[in-house]
């Protein structure tokens, strides 16, 4: 039997989903577009018990929770990870969305140091 999981659409309804998701559903989670919540339409908290990803203990880059990342998507992630990303930046979706992947890359990205060759 497959995992329901309660989404907040942009409409503001609740939506009942199983796992997984379809891929565009997925996408607009990813950039924060929708929000995973409870039954009752309450903030998602993931139980201290359950691992956000069932991957470790530690984060991965781009790891998720309730659809955002937790950590800073590696600089090869899809365009949606790195706007969901903005949007845990403080950008909102929409705004993330019309950036470029480079641009989001440059603005809410870790910056590299420059090499000393």
């Amino acid at each position: 039997m497959a995992e329901t999981i309660y989404v907040r659409g942009e409409g503001g309804g609740i939506h009942a989903m199983d796992l997984p998701l379809p891929e565009p559903i997925q996408e607009r989670l990813t950039k924060g577009m929708l929000q995973r919540v409870n039954e009752d339409g309450s903030p998602y908290t993931a139980p201290a018990d359950e691992e956000p990803t069932g991957v470790g203990k530690t984060p991965a880059p781009g790891q998720q929770v309730a659809g955002l990342p937790l950590t800073e998507p590696a600089k090869t992630a899809n365009k949606p990870e790195w706007v969901g990303w903005a949007v845990v930046k403080g950008a909102t979706p929409e705004e993330a969305d019309g950036m470029t992947k480079a641009d989001l890359i440059e603005k809410y990205g870790t910056p590299t140091s420059p090499s000393n060759d």
